[in-house]
């Protein structure tokens, strides 16, 4: 295996890994049709074996403290994708990826990562294991048929809301996630990079 940067002729092997690695998660349904694009400067890695990809990482960063990150003093980057095909899980792909994603991030002075993701223990649990601390949460909210009317109505006479996506940042979260069928609580981790 080796651990390289992206380039653009990986495209169409990024999206099927991103996708295939996503399907057994909470982000089953947020599919990419083409890599994403960042306005600041990233660090973007594959794994490969034979010429495929069996893992990747997107790190945005900043050049001027809170352009990318949430709440920052210090400069940070974002974990914007990390993913392994699950054929390649715990052989250690993701933490390569990342650990050459954090030497990287070092020598550009970047002082801290931080990561959102939902509620999936085995995920939250590998960002934990590997030092990033949880700082807080929100939910994602999806309101389907009936739901969606107590999140909106169409201003427009014979248009009818049929699924929706929301964020609820507000202190109740128990009231929503019995008002709605699927609601994913999406955590903020955040890692110090220690020189």
């Amino acid at each position: 295996m080796k651990v390289r940067e992206y380039i653009d002729t990986d495209n169409s092997q990024w999206v099927r890994c991103r996708v295939l690695s996503f399907l057994d998660s909470a982000y089953f349904d947020n599919v990419l049709r083409e890599k994403e694009h960042y306005k600041n400067p990233s660090v973007e890695l594959v794994a490969e074996v034979d010429d495929k990809i069996i893992g990747l990482i997107d790190i945005e960063y900043e050049t001027d403290k809170g352009t990318v990150c949430y709440n920052s003093n210090e400069l940070g980057g974002v974990i914007w994708h990390i993913a392994v095909l699950p054929e390649f899980r715990k052989l250690g792909v993701a933490t390569l990826l990342l650990n050459e994603a954090i030497n990287r991030l070092k020598s550009k002075s970047i002082k801290k990562i931080e990561a959102w993701t939902r509620d999936d223990k085995w995920v939250n649990d590998w960002y934990k294991n590997r030092g990033f601390n949880w700082k807080e949460s929100y939910l994602h909210v999806y309101a389907e048929g009936d739901e969606c009317d107590i999140i909106t109505q169409s201003k427009i006479n014979k248009l009818f809301i049929c699924s929706s996506f929301a964020h609820y940042i507000g202190k109740d979260k128990d009231t929503i996630k019995k008002a709605f069928k699927r609601v994913h609580e999406c955590n903020l981790y955040e890692l110090i990079l220690i020189d």
